[in-house]
C-alpha cells in the first residue's frame, strides 16, 4: 500500500498452522514494532572476569603468594630457588609438549623432559659449559628418539617438522631457564635474580594497569589484541622506576644500569608474551595449562620470565 501499511492476507496465513498463543492479528490490520528484547541480566560480579581477560582476585591471590614465596627462598635459602624453578621447568616443558602432541605435533616427550631437567640442572655445577653439553646431548637424543619412535621397520612421518619444534620447546623452556641457575651463581647472584624478577611483575603490573586504564592503541592486534601501546608504555615505566630502585638497593651499583636493565627486560618480556601468545593462537588455544587459577598453565606465567633471564644475565654480567 501506498501508506506503508502492511495488511495480512488469510489465504496465506491459513496454509500454515499457526502456534497456539502466536495467532495473527484480523485483516486489515497494522503490524506494530515488535517490542526489543529485554537485555540479559549482567553477569554477577564473582563470575566476571577483568578487562584484561583474567580471574582478578584468583590471579591476585596466586600472583602474591607465589612472590612472597619466592622472596623468602631468595632471600634465606637461594639454593633452594633451583629445586623450585627447575620442578616449574619441568611442569611447563610437560604441558608444551602435552598441547604440541594434541594437535598431532610428536615432539619425544620422555627425553625432551628428561633432557631440559639436565640443561637446567648442570648449569650449577659446570656453569654455562654443562648447560651447552646438556643441550646439544639432548638434541641429538631427541632426533634419534623421533626417527625410531615407531620401530625400525616403519619410516617416520613429519620428521623434520617435529624435531625442529622440539629444538624450539628445549631452546624456549630450558635453555633460556639455565640463565638464572647462572645468574644465581654470581656474586649476589640471590639478589641479581630478585631484581630480574622484580622487574618483570614491574613490567606485568604496568601493563595491565596501564592497558586497562588507558588502552586504545592495540600493538599487535593480529596475534594479541589486548596488548596496546599504552600498556606498553606502562610496563616502561614501572620497569624503569623499578630497575632504578632494585639495582641501586639491593645491587649498590650504578642507577642507569637500572635504566639499561629495565628497558631490556620491558622489550624481551613484551616479546616473550607474544611469542606465547602466537604459539597458542596456532594451536587453537586459551591457556597452556590450568594450574594457577587467573593465569592458567606454569608456562603461562614464565612466558615474559624465561628471555628476561637470559637478558639480566647478559646485563648484569657485563656492567655490574
Amino acid at each position: 500500500m501506498s501508506d506503508g501499511t502492511i495488511v495480512v492476507d488469510k489465504a496465506a496465513a491459513a496454509e500454515e498452522p499457526t502456534p497456539p498463543g502466536t495467532e495473527p492479528p484480523p485483516a486489515g490490520a497494522v503490524f506494530a514494532p515488535t517490542p526489543a528484547a529485554a537485555p540479559p541480566e549482567p553477569a554477577p560480579a564473582a563470575a566476571r572476569s577483568s578487562r584484561a581477560g583474567r580471574n582478578l582476585p584468583a590471579a591476585l591471590g596466586v600472583g602474591f603468594g607465589l612472590g612472597l614465596s619466592l622472596i623468602a627462598i631468595l632471600l634465606f635459602v637461594p639454593k633452594v630457588f633451583i629445586l623450585v624453578a627447575g620442578t616449574a621447568i619441568g611442569i611447563a616443558t610437560w604441558e608444551v609438549a602435552k598441547r604440541l602432541r594434541e594437535a598431532d605435533v610428536l615432539v619425544p616427550r620422555i627425553p625432551l623432559i628428561a633432557g631440559g631437567q639436565a640443561v637446567f640442572w648442570l648449569g650449577w655445577p659446570f656453569g654455562a659449559n654443562g648447560v651447552a653439553g646438556a643441550f646439544a646431548g639432548t638434541v641429538l637424543v631427541c632426533m634419534v628418539w623421533r626417527l625410531f619412535d615407531h620401530g625400525l621397520s616403519v619410516a617416520p612421518r613429519n620428521f623434520l617438522r617435529d624435531t625442529a619444534i622440539t629444538v624450539f620447546t628445549l631452546s624456549w623452556i630450558p635453555l633460556l631457564a639455565s640463565f638464572s641457575v647462572l645468574l644465581l651463581l654470581e656474586p649476589d647472584g640471590n639478589l641479581r635474580v630478585l631484581t630480574f624478577m622484580i622487574l618483570v611483575v614491574c613490567s606485568d603490573v604496568g601493563g595491565y594497569v596501564a592497558g586497562v586504564l588507558f588502552g586504545r592503541h592495540p600493538m599487535v592486534p593480529s596475534i594479541s589484541p589486548k596488548k596496546s601501546w599504552e600498556g606498553f608504555g606502562g610496563s616502561l615505566l614501572f620497569s624503569v622506576i623499578g630497575g632504578l630502585l632494585t639495582v641501586t638497593l639491593l645491587l649498590e651499583a650504578n642507577s642507569m644500569i637500572g635504566v639499561v636493565l629495565g628497558v631490556g627486560l620491558v622489550t624481551v618480556a613484551t616479546i616473550g608474551d607474544l611469542i606465547e601468545s602466537q604459539i597458542k593462537r596456532e594451536l587453537g588455544i586459551k591457556d597452556m595449562g590450568t594450574l594457577l587459577p587467573g593465569h592458567g598453565g606454569i608456562m603461562d606465567r614464565l612466558d615474559s620470565m624465561l628471555p628476561s633471564a637470559f637478558v639480566a644475565w647478559l646485563v648484569l654480567s657485563a656492567l655490574l
